[in-house]
């Protein structure tokens, strides 16, 4: 107890340290920011009347800020990747081996620093949402409910991130590794179209793919159906399969980045 207490501790203190990086570089948080933003202008408008048929791109709108406040906690975990490679480039983990704490404390201090992140990031796409005429149909608690389902996600896969940026050779490597998985999955979802529009093969793995089941289950709490109702076990209980999969990646994620961290910091 006394060592999970510490870990906390120290966690909150490194977390803590990763803030005061992003006030200092105020670049991170627009890069954070700035691309969902680009995103939402670019599918509301530019693809959203095609799109959204007869209600001329504005169940479409609804539709899609979902699918973007999942890309962009998704894309977020990348200053996860980089962050660590950046420490490691410049011995800033050499100097966290030297300090009397908890080994878990880097790990926990980085994954919360980028979750406080996007909890920022969800703010300003909220607030972008409502400009292009997104509403929350759904309760309070409800909403409050999708908001932690897509902050759980966030976190989860910021620990898919430690273990990529544990594992870069240098930061121009994370750069690429932190961002080329995360394309194929974000896009072969149901961010942007129905996975009904897709081709079977692609249907089968976007229906069980972590970010439709995210995404799917944020859209019910909110309120913001699309088109035809989705079937199959996935679709069907959105919810509970996105929080098994945010359980599941934290479960082998957590472990493999902390070990990777004690070898590292060993060295």
């Amino acid at each position: 107890m006394n060592a999970l207490a510490k870990g906390i501790s120290d966690g909150g203190i490194v977390t803590w340290r990763n803030l005061m990086n992003v006030r200092r570089n105020p670049d991170w948080l627009m890069a954070a920011t700035l691309q969902p933003i680009m995103f939402v202008l670019l599918f509301a408008y530019v693809f959203g009347n095609a799109i959204g048929g007869e209600a001329g791109g504005a169940a479409y709108r609804e539709f899609l800020i979902a699918g973007i406040f999942a890309q962009t906690v998704a894309f977020n975990s990348a200053f996860t990747v980089i962050g660590f490679a950046n420490d490691l480039q410049k011995g800033i983990i050499d100097r966290f081996r030297s300090l009397p704490m908890s080994r878990i404390a880097v790990v926990l201090g980085r994954t919360t620093s980028d979750l406080v992140v996007s909890v920022v990031a969800l703010v300003v796409m909220s607030l972008c949402g409502l400009l292009v005429g997104w509403r929350i149909r759904g309760s309070f608690w409800d909403a409050l409910l999708g908001y932690l389902v897509m902050l759980m996600f966030a976190w989860a896969l910021s620990w898919v991130g430690a273990l990529i940026g544990l594992a870069a050779r240098s930061v121009e490597v994370a750069q690429s590794a932190g961002l080329i998985w995360m394309f194929p999955l974000s896009f072969i979802s149901s961010a942007f179209v129905p996975t009904g529009t897709l081709p079977p093969f692609l249907k089968a793995i976007a229906d069980w793919n972590p970010f439709t089941a995210v995404i799917n289950a944020t859209r019910d709490l909110f309120g913001n159906r699309f088109g035809p109702a989705q079937t199959g076990w996935p679709a069907e209980h959105a919810a509970l399969y996105a929080i098994l999969c945010c359980v599941a990646i934290i479960a082998v994620f957590a472990p493999l980045a902390t070990a990777r961290y004690r070898r590292v910091a060993s060295k």
